[in-house]
């Protein structure tokens, strides 16, 4: 059966000649959509990074210039719909999570999609279930090369069914090409994250790798870098974190950073940075010289990433009582989008709308004991109340939109949502 669904080089030609994607309407919002197409008429070149004002009079809602389904959200939503219409009467499945929200991922369950891993690698499904006809398709976080090597003895063809992010590839060639050079690589992320499982099993093939998930444990592979530490104990702090063969003494002599995307950039740089001089320190090393121990990867970071991150700083050099994240509990980016608010003023993070149980009371999600809890009085009792509003890459336009209207309905005699977004459009 011929297939109109682009493979991965296909994708990664048409990269930046693709400006729009075909979403389900089912995630589409035209009141959101018609906020970012004004921003986006008004600030062509993405410099202004202050929130829309949406003011309707008892509540006024702050929202951030960037959040929302990313280039690479997209482009694997697309992909993943396209093949559901062309493959019917085929068993479909994802090798675990589409991307880091439940209204996406339980949309394609509903439409018969099967996942064969939970989102932390746990068998559901196993291998031997699968036929060499099957589709399986791999997610926007990528997938590790023992995965990919595992469907091909099966028989299951995957490249057409790559929704593979292009920045996740990015990170992957880079760590390549530094491996190549002789660095050790050092990636900045979550151990457990798919994307960085996936990244960790790319880079390791060409050089010797070791996982840092914050600038706490990059303190402590300084450590092994200046010889505090024996190198014996490195095995036992770093368990599961580092490459086979992983030789302390060997491999710390030139070492290169690079990031699970949806990580914090400033705390990529932040780890770059201090294991930097770190290298310059140990090595007596300046200028230019300092490549010989340590290679440049500042073009890792996604640009994504970036812009709704530098979009949060933006909104939080505003006043307001509260702020609401929106978006799936185990999505790594907005998880950083909530520490960024949380430290400025009272941040709820919800999944969506019906979170928002009443005027009263909020059920959120605590990032901190990694459970939901209810809230009250959430919302000051005295007005004008001031909201900020903002989601992750992996949250449809539809949930943040159901939220500011379940927002405006707790307060009688807000202004009409059409007069509003009339003086937003001039």
């Amino acid at each position: 059966m011929s297939s109109t669904v682009p493979t991965l080089p296909e994708r990664a030609t048409k990269f930046k000649k693709m400006k729009s994607f075909q979403i389900p309407d089912t995630f589409r919002s035209p009141v959101i959509g018609a906020i970012k197409e004004f921003r986006r008429k008004e600030d062509k070149m993405k410099k202004d990074f202050t929130p829309t004002v949406l003011d309707f009079g008892p509540v006024r809602l702050l929202i951030a210039r960037h959040f929302g389904f990313c280039y690479g959200v997209e482009n694997a939503v697309e992909t993943a719909y396209q093949i559901i219409s062309e493959y019917k009467g085929r068993s479909i499945y994802l090798l675990s999570e589409m991307i880091h929200n439940p209204e996406v991922n339980q949309d394609l369950q509903s439409q018969g999609v099967r996942f064969i891993m939970d989102t932390s690698g746990k068998q559901l499904i196993p291998w031997e279930n699968l036929k060499a006809d099957d589709v399986v398709i791999i997610p926007a976080f990528g997938t590790t090369l023992e995965i990919q090597q595992k469907l091909g003895e099966i028989g299951i063809e995957t490249r057409q069914f790559d929704t593979t992010c292009p920045f996740v590839e990015k990170v992957w060639k880079r760590a390549s090409s530094i491996g190549q050079s002789e660095y050790t690589v050092v990636i900045h992320g979550k151990p457990t994250h798919e994307e960085t499982r996936a990244t960790f099993s790319h880079a390791r093939q060409n050089a010797p790798t070791v996982v840092v998930k914050d600038l706490a444990e990059a303190r402590k592979l300084a450590d092994y870098i200046r010889g505090d530490k024996p190198a014996d104990t490195f095995y036992q702090e770093f368990k599961g974190q580092y490459s086979e063969g992983f030789d302390v003494s060997r491999h710390l002599q030139r070492i290169g950073v690079v990031n699970q995307t949806t990580m914090l950039a400033s705390d990529t740089q932040g780890i770059a940075d201090y294991l930097r001089q770190v290298m310059i320190e140990v090595f007596g090393i300046e200028g230019p010289d300092v490549t010989a121990h340590f290679a440049d990867t500042r073009d890792t970071l996604c640009y994504a990433t970036n812009d709704n991150q530098t979009a949060t700083y933006g909104l939080l050099q505003e006043q307001a009582d509260l702020c609401i994240v929106a978006g799936g509990y185990n999505s790594s980016n907005t998880s950083h989008l909530v520490e960024l608010c949380e430290a400025k003023l009272p941040t709820y993070f919800i999944a969506n709308a019906d979170k928002l149980l009443d005027r009263r009371l909020i059920r959120h999600y605590d990032l901190h004991e990694k459970v939901e809890k209810v809230t009250e009085g959430y919302l000051p009792e005295e007005g004008p109340v001031t909201v900020m509003l903002t989601c992750g890459a992996s949250c449809p336009d539809k949930v943040v939109e159901d939220i500011l209207l379940r927002l405006l309905s707790f307060f009688p005699g807000s202004a009409p949502l059409e007069s509003v977004m009339e003086q937003i459009n001039g």
